[in-house]
């Protein structure tokens, strides 16, 4: 299993806020910059995390981005269901478009199913803090890939 840039540039961008002070803002400029993803990119993302409640944006001169929940409050495994577009590991998983000639008959969907509800339950087990649990070395590593 795989996860897509997105839902991985998601769990970065929400680790990076995670590692500033409570109140402290940032911008997607300084963000893209410390892990070297294309603003572009990453202002879909930012957007998106608004959308879901995990971030806030507030607008205006001395505006950015920051937490809208305290990471306690945001679980991981949410936040993988959430934003990763498509956990159909294998055709058979889809509702539409199966064409596997072995579905009538086969385990190995059940198998792989099982499989993605272990990593999925595992995932709900941490929430952001438990990720930011070295908070001061990841504020330290993300302020020195800024510059």
């Amino acid at each position: 299993m795989q996860l897509t840039n997105y839902t991985e540039y998601a769990l970065r961008v929400l680790l990076f806020l995670g590692a500033l002070d409570e109140e402290e803002k940032t911008n997607i400029k300084d963000i893209a910059a410390a892990f070297s993803i294309s603003e572009h990119h990453l202002s879909k993302i930012v957007h998106e995390l608004g959308k879901l409640g995990y971030i806030e944006t507030i607008r205006g001169r001395n505006g950015g981005i920051r937490l809208a929940k305290r990471p306690e409050e945001i679980a991981i495994g949410a936040v993988v269901r959430e934003t990763e577009e498509n956990l159909s590991l294998v055709e058979c998983f889809a509702a539409h478009g199966n064409e596997c000639v072995l579905t009538p008959v086969c385990r190995l969907r059940f198998a792989l199913h099982e499989a993605l509800e272990a990593f999925l339950r595992v995932l709900d087990a941490y929430t952001l803090a438990d990720l930011l649990e070295d908070r001061a070395s990841l504020r330290s590593l993300l302020k020195e890939r800024r510059g």
